[in-house]
């Protein structure tokens, strides 16, 4: 597992989705102003500089390309989740 100070997650990603998200998902993260671009075989580059930005890519994939049974119980694990005392 990564650790929070580890630069292991930070530089460029390429991300392969389906052709049909990836627009949405580029555009998504240009709103969120991350950089990133579409790439001539149909990947997309994503430059991940913190774990913030991190984060926001995960939750943006998470966004359109997860099933609505996986959002729902995710949804669900937040309701009920309790942190450890």
């Amino acid at each position: 597992m990564l650790s929070p100070s580890s630069s292991d997650f930070l530089g460029d990603r390429v991300l392969h989705i389906p052709l049909s998200d990836r627009w949405r998902i580029y555009h998504r993260l240009q709103e969120l102003t991350i950089e990133c671009s579409c790439q001539p075989d149909g990947s997309l580059l994503v430059r991940v500089d913190s774990l913030q930005t991190a984060i926001l890519v995960r939750s943006t994939l998470i966004q359109f390309l997860a099933s609505r049974q996986q959002l729902v119980d995710w949804l669900e694990h937040c309701w009920y989740y309790q942190p450890e005392s």
